[in-house]
């Protein structure tokens, strides 16, 4: 297990509101935690990751999570926070390897269309090196947030093994 990346440091910080987290381990750009999470909708754990800068120097905006909430029944839930506004009607696709997703968004935010598209998403991200998510900016122009998978599905699996036993 790795130190954790500097680059990781304010996405942890981001990803959730103050509340503490365990780390459950560093793998290679992609990290594993687990929220303790509070009331109903209890603990949860993800495994998470911020774009490749596009220049040297760039402080990379947006990250890409994989998510489990056992109380919710919810397991490897895909969730992109994109590095900038999309134009309204624009269109958010993900591109793993040679495979290519449509994905549902909000202003700023991407998800998967359904479980099953999740679980096509991570098995593509399983045997993929990269992944590119596209779209259109608010301010015109495409844009995409790229993502080394590297590490990846072993950071969702510890996720996942996290909050297994806190079913």
């Amino acid at each position: 297990m790795r130190r954790l990346p500097a680059l990781l440091i304010p996405l942890v910080i981001l990803a959730s509101p103050a509340m503490a987290r365990d780390s459950l381990g560093i793998f290679e750009s992609w990290g594993a935690f687990r929220d303790p999470g509070a009331g109903q909708n209890g603990p949860r754990c993800y495994a998470i990751a911020m774009p490749v800068p596009r220049r040297a120097g760039d402080a990379p905006k947006g990250f890409a999570a994989v998510g489990t909430w056992p109380r919710q029944h919810v397991r490897g839930q895909i969730h992109f926070r994109l590095s900038r506004p999309r134009a309204a009607n624009a269109r958010v696709s993900l591109s793993v390897g040679d495979r290519r997703f449509a994905l549902v968004a909000g202003q700023a935010d991407a998800w998967a269309a359904n479980p099953q598209d999740d679980a096509a998403i991570i098995a593509a991200m399983r045997s993929a090196s990269s992944m590119s998510v596209q779209s259109t900016s608010a301010k015109g122009g495409a844009f995409a947030d790229s993502y080394a998978l590297r590490g990846a599905a072993t950071a969702i699996d510890a996720a996942a093994l996290g909050c297994a036993r806190l079913r």
